[in-house]
């Protein structure tokens, strides 16, 4: 039949990263190239010669370029079995040749979706339907057909097509990768849709590229890899590669100075804050917050939510820290900081607004909404006969916000905008209080007038005892015990300040 005297390629892209090389080479290999209306443009314009997929199809782009390839010699071309008789007379029939080549990538969607400065209709018209379609088709005919759908893709087929023939093998992988590619895109598009109009999520799709494998992952006897989009929330500066531990952890740094009010600082040690910090400048809430428990500090990660100047830089690098993490540094303290060879030195980009959180489980996952939840002052209860002083709400605030970030049960207190002691993850909330005044003690603080915070109610009026103890003189809880007024009578009965949030803050 005639396909034996022609062979095409048929080339769409959005993404034209080598696509004049790839074209060139494809054509000195003996294919005749089939492009759509932009991809044509630019081929020819190279002087690469090809042919308008409208033009071979008889059909004309229409709906403004909404239908391109949506057309029955295109996929008649992908999809024939070249080994079977009834598929080579209807081809012949039809007049419709194979098309052995097929490199196509999809229009933006998953960039143009993030974009807040422009509308629906623009993110709809970004949703490729002829793209998908082709990938689909050639993937699934890779006996006869070799789909491509990334430039990273293009030198190594090229290399193996110049040497005469395109192995199973790789007709193989390139279309379990083409299958994953059009999977990720529809994901998505199929959340994107959920979110925009509101729906309940009746299926949890996780389609996620890998971005880079990892040595291992929490103990070296475990393998891990991380995927997705990480590094559009972090820029890494300098240092060593990151760790499965390093990446959660900084993680919990971000998210905690990042919740702050403030210049502030967070000192992160195996995902709990050791110390935590609100001040004038970025010098002073650094040393606020390494007060708390320098001991732990060695070897953490320490985040700020604002610029890093020289003074803070020459005193972060008194100690040994895996990971800085900071919006911005000025450039004296960069290269203060880059004197340390190890170290890691990250930027954020961008805050993460992801709005579910989610953790395997036997069969499946289980996920939960993000927790977002902030202090509203017309909120707070106060339920004691005593009420709070500003300078009092001031550290209740931030020792909320500590206490959020800090692995349930947790006990935190504050003064004068610093935490001077965390209980974290402590089985007992009692435990808790004792472990943070324990804690606070050993550093030299005076409990007398701090405040304490608790991220879950008190069961028995023994935690507020205890805390009481300790010279505290207001805390700040969620309520909602069966005990309340137990709890609430211990505290009038020391005099202090206790305010119901109504929010529990369990972390697990």
């Amino acid at each position: 039949m005639r396909s034996k005297l022609k062979k095409y390629a048929l080339l769409s892209v959005s993404d034209k990263k080598n696509i004049e090389t790839f074209a060139e080479r494809t054509v000195k290999a003996g294919y005749e190239i089939l492009a759509t209306g932009k991809t044509a443009k630019m081929l020819k314009e190279a002087g690469i010669p090809c042919v308008l997929v409208e033009n071979y199809a008889s059909f004309p782009e229409v709906f403004n370029g909404r239908v391109k390839t949506l057309q029955p010699r295109i996929f008649g071309g992908i999809l024939m079995r070249r080994g079977e008789e009834n598929d080579i007379r209807e081809a012949k029939e039809n007049n419709i040749f194979p098309i052995d080549i097929v490199c196509v990538n999809l229009y933006p969607f998953p960039e143009v979706v993030k974009r807040k400065d422009i509308g629906l209709d623009t993110k709809i018209e970004n949703i490729d339907i002829g793209g998908p379609s082709l990938i689909r088709a050639a993937a699934k005919n890779y006996k006869y057909v070799s789909i491509l759908t990334n430039p990273e893709q293009y030198e190594d087929f090229l290399t193996e097509l110049e040497s005469g023939e395109i192995k199973l093998s790789t007709r193989e992988k390139l279309a379990s990768a083409a299958f994953s590619h059009t999977s990720f895109y529809d994901t998505l598009i199929a959340d994107f849709f959920e979110d925009e109009f509101n729906l309940p999520k009746k299926n949890f799709r996780l389609n996620l590229p890998v971005s880079s494998e990892l040595r291992y992952g929490e103990n070296p006897h475990q393998s891990a890899a991380l995927y997705g989009n990480f590094y559009d929330y972090y820029e890494i500066l300098h240092g060593k590669e990151l760790s499965y531990n390093n990446i959660i952890d900084l993680n919990a740094a971000a998210e905690i100075v990042l919740d702050m009010e403030g210049i502030s600082c967070a000192i992160i040690k195996h995902t709990n804050p050791c110390g935590a910090a609100v001040a004038q400048n970025i010098f002073d809430a650094y040393e606020a917050a390494l007060s708390c428990d320098p001991v732990s500090a060695f070897g953490g990660i320490v985040a700020f939510n604002s610029k890093v100047d020289l003074k803070t830089a020459q005193k972060l690098n008194e100690i040994f820290l895996e990971i800085i993490v900071a919006p911005d540094y000025d450039e004296d303290a960069l290269t203060e900081l880059l004197k340390k060879k190890n170290r890691r030195l990250l930027k954020i980009k961008n805050k993460d607004e992801k709005k579910y959180l989610f953790k395997s489980v036997p069969g499946g996952i289980i996920l939960q909404d993000k927790d977002f939840s902030k202090l509203k002052e017309e909120n707070l209860k106060v339920v004691t006969k005593r009420n709070f002083t500003p300078s009092e709400l001031s550290d209740l605030r931030l020792a909320w916000v500590i206490c959020k970030h800090t692995k349930s049960n947790a006990i935190i207190y504050v003064k004068n905008n610093r935490a001077v002691g965390v209980g974290a993850g402590q089985m007992s909330r009692v435990d808790s209080t004792k472990t943070a005044a324990r804690k606070a003690k050993e550093q030299g603080f005076d409990l007398n007038g701090a405040v304490a915070a608790s991220d879950a109610f008190f069961p028995f009026a023994d935690g507020v005892e205890e805390i009481a103890s300790n010279g505290i003189t207001a805390i700040i809880q969620p309520g909602g015990s069966v005990r309340d007024e137990e709890v609430i009578a211990a505290a009038d009965k020391h005099n202090l300040a206790m305010i119901f949030t109504g929010i529990r803050n369990f972390k697990h």
